[in-house]
């Protein structure tokens, strides 16, 4: 068969959706980016940290400031948006909530009536601290009742997003590690670096959540903006406790395990309280195609990278 004129390839590349990316120099957001590049164009935005991220066109642009978020989606007409940008340590969440509430509410509201004004699909990430650990597994219809403030700046994001947008995709993440580039993290490097370096490294017997790897939660959240409108949870298939997982993270990358102690959650005093179980239900998800693997294989997956 002929191939492709030069210039024909070029108008395809052109053609493709644009897709605006919240967050991206993030954890997830590498994650999320570097998989929709495969069909998107990508815009991602920052503010004081710009990162090169390949394929991926940065925006510098406040997302509190309301119109020069306007200004941006009348510059680049996107198709979409995934508004994964937020101050996601609930510590921080705590001990500053004002602050914490312009970025992780009103924004989220803002960038959904800006979804709304042009009907193009929205994807926000929420967090599976929305519960309060007492019912677990959570399906979508659980009802809500955080414990800690960054849990209830979520559901506020949640229900004002979709008070202005309904048709918008509230993907509640859980846990979430894998491989990151150089400047981000996952909780995974410092559990695996204090390992190496042959510390303790003591993880609660008593905290359950249902993780996946960025790969997955990226794959996830593609199949939300294509598919869903309103609440779906993106967890993982198994139900595990933080030393569960860093038991099985040591065995499969080869660390020195015995460093790994168990410890309970009264054993460490935070500023924001924690839920003990907040596993979330995503069959919903999974009959729409999202198909995590198990952690086994995702911890074998990362082997080598990290």
């Amino acid at each position: 068969m002929k191939s492709q004129p030069q210039h024909d390839q070029v108008a395809v590349k052109q053609a493709s959706p644009v897709l605006l990316v919240t967050g991206a120099s993030g954890f997830l957001g590498w994650h999320v980016t570097q998989l929709a590049t495969r069909s998107w164009r990508v815009y991602g935005t920052w503010r004081s940290r710009s990162v090169a991220l390949p394929g991926v066109t940065p925006v510098q642009v406040d997302l509190t400031d309301f119109s020069a978020m306007k200004a941006v989606f009348q510059d680049l007409n996107p198709d979409a948006v995934i508004h994964l940008a937020a101050q996601s340590s609930a510590n921080l969440c705590e001990a500053q909530p004002e602050q914490t509430h312009t970025l992780n509410v009103t924004a989220a509201w803002n960038l959904a009536g800006l979804c709304a004004d042009v009907a193009i699909p929205c994807a926000f990430t929420s967090t599976d601290l929305v519960f309060d650990g007492r019912h677990a597994p959570y399906q979508e219809t659980a009802p809500v009742s955080p414990l800690n403030r960054y849990g209830e700046q979520k559901v506020l994001a949640e229900t004002g997003m979709l008070e202005r947008y309904p048709q918008t995709a509230v993907c509640r993440m859980p846990l979430l590690f894998g491989d990151v580039p150089a400047h981000a993290t996952s909780f995974l490097q410092p559990f695996i670096q204090t390992l190496r370096e042959g510390k303790e490294l003591r993880l609660f017997v008593d905290e359950f959540r249902t993780p996946v790897s960025g790969a997955t939660a990226a794959q996830g959240l593609l199949l939300a903006l294509a598919k869903v409108q309103g609440r779906i949870h993106l967890g993982g298939k198994e139900r595990l406790s933080r030393y569960e997982f860093g038991r099985l993270m040591g065995e499969i990358l080869e660390l020195p395990a015995a460093g790994i102690s168990p410890c309970y959650q009264q054993d460490v005093k935070m500023a924001a309280p924690r839920p003990a179980d907040v596993s979330l239900d995503s069959s919903k998800a999974f009959s729409l195609g999202y198909q995590p693997l198990s952690i086994r294989e995702e911890l074998a997956a990362l082997k080598g990278q990290v």
